[in-house]
């Protein structure tokens, strides 16, 4: 049987509501800093996308136009993360790299939404209506809400990375089992070097509608994600792309790559929610296929917020004791397709810095813990379904 591949991290690509690229989230990171709006979305809370300069990464304005939030956001990260990996603008690898996208619906054209409503509202829906505001009205790359596979598309377009192409849909669960292929595929050697990440707006009204249908937004004031309960919980949407570039050690040796952190494992689970206390028992059972090398350590926690999956997710992190954990989404809010790769990336990020960052939790469920660490589980639980587990190890 041939020995499994190490994989490493060699790159990676950070935009959000704290900012672009490592340094800057980082010093964010130490400062406690959030970046969060009462106001614009009124009463639901959102983490909006810092300033950014999308030239930098998408130089054509043509390209720009043709996109919508999320892609630019997405096709900026993956950028980001290119360059991070020394591989931006080299064809010889970008020709042969693979790619596993987590994408959702797609935005949807609000002004063209209205006008149909409101003119079915007022009887005006003649015949051909709807073709007529189809063919006129929406982007070429539009059909009422943009295809999943159009960052994808742009990320080929504008960075040249032409390997195999995959994109993942299913909120929150795509994201892990990216992550999760793309590590089974270059641990195998079918696959020597991948990027894989997601892009996420969470400035949309047609999300927070969508949201609110099954409660879940978090509304009135911004609190930490441990002290949102049933009275006050749910998400507080943020805005986010993160992308990663995964290779297999030898690939990265043989050019000389330096690498953050090595991904051990990746472990995902569909718990059957209905039933009380699932997702806890779905994380137990994971956990112990890790492999950890202790009963103390460092959890990066994707916790939405949301009370009923968020209160199991408490449960589980309070029978390891021994572990430090931080919450992504008291910092960035719930970026649902990119909270599993933001949570890599800091993962990676803090065992390059030799220090996980300090926590941001006024609960005290969130502790301070020294020393530079070796391993760092990543854990996420989809605020509908799907939940799993990552192990981020430092290289030896």
């Amino acid at each position: 049987m041939t020995q499994a591949k190490e994989v490493w991290i060699t790159g990676i690509g950070i935009v959000s509501s704290l900012g672009e690229g490592l340094d800057a989230h980082w010093d964010a990171l130490n400062a406690r800093r959030v970046n969060v709006d009462e106001t614009r979305f009124a009463p639901y809370v959102v983490h909006p996308l810092a300033p950014v300069s999308f030239d930098a990464q998408i130089p054509k304005k043509g390209d720009q136009r043709q996109m919508e939030a999320w892609q630019r956001i997405g096709v900026y990260a993956a950028g980001l993360a290119l360059d991070s990996a020394g591989v931006k603008g080299n064809q010889e690898i970008l020709s042969r790299m693979d790619m596993i996208v987590a994408a959702g619906g797609g935005e949807r054209d609000i002004a063209v939404d209205l006008a149909i409503l409101n003119a079915a509202a007022k009887g005006n829906l003649a015949p051909g209506f709807l073709n007529e505001k189809l063919m006129n009205d929406l982007r070429p790359t539009l059909f009422l809400a943009q295809l999943s596979n159009l960052l994808a598309g742009n990320i080929a377009i504008v960075h040249g990375v032409c390997g195999t192409s995959r994109t993942f849909m299913g909120e929150e669960a795509a994201s892990i089992d990216a992550a999760r292929i793309a590590l089974a595929r270059i641990a195998s050697g079918q696959s020597d070097i991948a990027l894989i990440g997601a892009a996420h707006n969470g400035e949309r009204q047609d999300l927070m509608i969508l949201y609110e249908f099954g409660d879940f937004n978090l509304k009135g004031k911004y609190s930490p994600v441990w002290s949102r309960d049933a009275s006050h919980g749910g998400f507080a949407l943020g805005s986010a792309g993160t992308f990663l570039v995964l290779e297999s050690r030898e690939h990265a040796e043989a050019r000389g790559a330096r690498p953050y952190a090595k991904l051990s494992r990746v472990i995902s689970d569909l718990a059957p929610r209905k039933q009380p206390g699932a997702v806890t028992r779905s994380l137990e059972a994971m956990w112990s296929k890790l492999g950890l090398s202790s009963d103390t350590g460092y959890v990066i926690s994707g916790a939405t917020g949301a009370d009923a999956v968020t209160s199991e997710e408490k449960a589980f992190l309070r029978n390891h004791p021994g572990y430090a954990v931080r919450s992504t989404g008291t910092i960035f809010g719930h970026t649902l397709e990119t909270q599993f790769p933001l949570g890599l990336a800091l993962a990676a990020l803090s065992i390059s810095r030799g220090a996980l960052f300090p926590p941001n939790d006024p609960t005290g469920f969130e502790v301070e813990k020294a020393g530079a660490p070796n391993q760092i589980v990543v854990e996420g639980a989809g605020h509908w379904q799907g939940e799993g587990l990552a192990l981020v190890e430092a290289v030896g």
